[in-house]
């Protein structure tokens, strides 16, 4: 299929977007708050909204706001002065993007999230019903990590995988990336070539956009990768591009083939497995034998203890983790029904002898298929 006709399809099919815009767009170094910029992305989105398209925008930029506030010349270095920064820099965050949309209209809510509040069933399903009856309204929800108070242990990592993982929570059709360069390229964007068009996310590709970064920074390349990948499992469209051109989104709507499109999978996760699939809080790994492997991918069985060679982690009944087969490829994750330490004793043996082991039995199962996740 021609790429423009497929942009074309995949616009007409996109009733609800989430747009990420991040800090390189919002915040000039010497300048602070580019206030010119935060107009313009509502008057795009305005026009969207005119065409009936719910959006939702995940934005950085608190502490940098902060800052600007609090007068400061360096980006804290503490966590307990960067929390802070960034309840200061929150409200005047807001206030712009209220500004902003204002003149077209249209009202803005602030919605502050943390890994806890999607790793937590009810709690997702909870921050699900607001998004959706704010998007309802009419209101704009513009999504962040909850900075203020987030620590290492509940951060989503960085906003391109919290776009992804609000894409899946709303069931969004498509997913824009706004960066400071083109697209996704291989071998780099200085030297590299331009991937319009990835079907699929092969291992060549992360190997050469991780080559050419110096680390996995937050807002690199490669978490962009992640978070498209995560999206594709929700049925999800993801395009990168350069938000520094103004009009970009627009462009987007006339179908004109600008930065890296990524397909969806054929077969998208729903309700309770894509609330698995979607938990990146993953507290330990699972070694299955060859057996265990080809029952749990090409049987859709459920994981049973004699296919368990090995544990590693510490977690808890309930608990979510990998499970990696032999060549040492993670092959799926799920939510487990012992704890590390049960499972330690009952690796490799039958689900009849659990209960002798253990002196109880909780399940037959290490992890039952309807908590699986193929990967």
């Amino acid at each position: 299929m021609d790429e423009r006709i497929l942009r074309k399809r995949v616009i007409a099919e996109t009733q609800r977007v989430v747009i990420k815009v991040g800090s390189s767009l919002l915040v000039s170094l010497d300048k602070g708050l580019k206030r010119h910029y935060f107009e313009a992305l509502a008057d795009q989105i305005a026009t969207l909204r005119k065409r009936g398209v719910e959006v939702l925008l995940v934005s950085s930029g608190a502490i940098a706001a902060g800052m600007e506030r609090l007068g400061l010349k360096r980006r804290p270095s503490s966590i307990s002065d960067l929390q802070a920064t960034a309840a200061v820099g929150q409200s005047l965050l807001m206030h712009i993007y209220e500004e902003a949309f204002g003149r077209w209209g249209l009202k803005v809510a602030q919605v502050l999230l943390t890994h806890e509040d999607v790793r937590d069933r009810r709690r997702y399903l909870n921050a699900r019903n607001t998004l959706l009856t704010l998007l309802r309204l009419g209101v704009i929800p513009v999504v962040n990590e909850n900075d203020s108070v987030v620590i290492e242990e509940i951060k989503f990592g960085d906003n391109d995988l919290l776009a992804a993982l609000t894409a899946g929570l709303i069931e969004a059709q498509l997913l824009i990336i706004l960066t400071d360069v083109e697209g996704v390229f291989l071998g780099g964007p200085r030297s590299g070539k331009l991937i319009t068009l990835v079907d699929k996310i092969e291992e060549e590709l992360e190997a050469s956009v991780r080559g050419t970064e110096k680390e996995v920074s937050i807002g690199g390349m490669i978490t962009k990768l992640r978070a498209a990948k995560l999206a594709s499992k929700a049925g999800i469209y993801t395009m990168v591009v350069d938000g520094t051109n103004a009009s970009v989104i627009e462009e987007i709507w006339r179908a004109e083939v600008r930065g890296t499109l990524f397909l969806p999978e054929a077969q998208r996760l729903r309700g309770r497995k894509k609330w698995i699939g979607f938990n990146l809080r993953v507290k330990g790994v699972l070694f299955l034998d060859d057996g265990a492997v080809k029952a749990v991918v090409e049987s859709g069985k459920s994981l049973l203890p004699s296919g368990v060679t090995e544990v590693m982690g510490d977690f808890q009944r309930g608990d979510l983790v990998i499970c990696r087969g032999p060549d040492g490829h993670d092959i799926a994750r799920g939510l487990v029904n012992y704890s590390a330490e049960e499972i330690q004793l009952i690796k490799g043996r039958k689900s009849y002898e659990i209960e002798a082991i253990l002196g109880y039995k909780y399940a037959d199962e290490v992890i039952h298929r309807d908590n699986l996740v193929i990967l």
